[in-house]
């Protein structure tokens, strides 16, 4: 029997969505020859973004050079006061804490992507060890950087075909009999919480507004001819393209909210299922009937998920399934835990059949 590892650690995930810092504490014990991970989540929470600081990184990108590196340190620290009462009020001594920090650029074409959330810094403030930075790598190899995603599909989630977050933005990893494809297929919550945000909510509960609306035909043509969903994969999606080149779209057309919602959700799901025909194609992967897990903050919009269900029976033949809530919620908090525990045991963590770098890569910085 191959020796094991166990590490208790926390796992730190702030995406584009902006609705908080999700930690959680996670229990992992790995072993080598071949890689296995057995692994439980402990405790896991949600902790809101103060106003001052959702509206800090959402307006970031476009702060001067000072701004940017105040806010890259002062982050850590905020990022730090919220932690470190996550530890105290759950008593805990974790080996590390790893962190994905916060995109604020991402242009892998220009070889560069940018997470804000200091790492010595956060280690200094907390007292323990922190892993970060775990895309930098990949795309010094000529990597995209992104999706993460697929080695958690990889060692924590096996049995589906396809695997599907539906976070600020959309991502779908395929299990190609054990190899792995993985890219962004579309802006997702991102869209919805703007949308919604301009009938006076800050999401689409259960989908209810995209539920009332209908599909505006000129609206969904448009978006769909945006050159990013022609593109082969791997690809990428970066916040600043997605606010410049489609929300634009969306506020000036002259529909409802209700009707634009709608129209975003079928944009997304023809999106999803298009990226999954694509693999199909390209890989020759053939099967009876295929599966996929849904997870992200999507996975709770009724609307989306139904409208999901019935093109993918009705054209694929694909099974969509949720996990449990937990999983549902903190799916990509316990993805740093993970991506932490390989960087510590030297193990690859970002693959280049996902990314399409020269070689897989052991991403991350480590501070103690």
């Amino acid at each position: 029997m191959a020796a094991t590892k166990t590490y208790q650690a926390l796992g730190l995930m702030s995406g584009s969505s902006l609705d908080g810092l999700d930690v959680v504490h996670c229990l992992m014990e790995i072993s080598r020859d071949p890689v296995a991970v057995s692994w439980k989540l402990l405790a896991g929470e949600t902790l809101p973004f103060s106003d001052l600081w959702t509206r800090r990184l959402a307006n970031l990108p476009q702060q001067s050079a000072m701004s940017f590196a105040q806010t890259n340190v002062y982050f850590s620290y905020y990022m730090a006061e919220l932690v470190n009462d996550f530890i105290s009020r759950h008593n805990l001594k974790p080996d590390f804490i790893a962190s994905h920090g916060h995109t604020i650029f991402h242009y892998p074409d220009k070889r560069f992507t940018t997470q804000i959330g200091d790492g010595g810094a956060l280690a200094a403030a907390t007292g323990f060890p922190v892993v970060c930075n775990f895309r930098t790598q990949d795309i010094a190899l000529n990597g995209e950087g992104t999706p993460l995603a697929p080695a958690a599909d990889r060692y924590l989630f096996p049995g589906y075909d396809f695997y599907l977050n539906l976070g600020g933005i959309a991502n779908i990893t395929a299990n190609i009999d054990g190899k792995y494809i993985a890219f962004d297929t579309a802006p997702a919550n991102q869209i919805f919480n703007a949308l919604a945000q301009l009938s006076g909510a800050d999401y689409d509960l259960n989908g209810q507004l995209a539920a009332n609306g209908k599909v505006l035909p000129d609206l969904a043509e448009a978006l769909s001819q945006n050159n990013y969903y022609q593109k082969p994969y791997p690809k990428s999606l970066d916040n600043q393209w997605i606010r410049q080149q489609v929300l634009p779209l969306y506020y000036e057309y002259p529909g409802s909210v209700e009707d634009r919602m709608c129209t975003a959700v079928q944009q997304l799901v023809d999106e999803t299922i298009r990226a999954i025909k694509t693999i199909l194609h390209q890989e020759a992967f053939n099967k009876d009937r295929y599966r996929m897990l849904v997870t992200g903050g999507g996975a709770f919009n009724l609307f989306l998920v139904k409208t999901l269900k019935e093109k993918a029976m009705t054209e694929l033949d694909l099974e969509i399934v949720l996990p449990e809530k937990n999983i549902i919620d903190f799916k990509e908090a316990i993805l740093m835990v993970l991506l932490g525990v390989l960087r510590m045991e030297n193990l690859p963590n970002c693959f280049a059949s996902v990314t399409g770098a020269k070689r897989d890569t052991v991403g991350g910085a480590v501070y103690l």
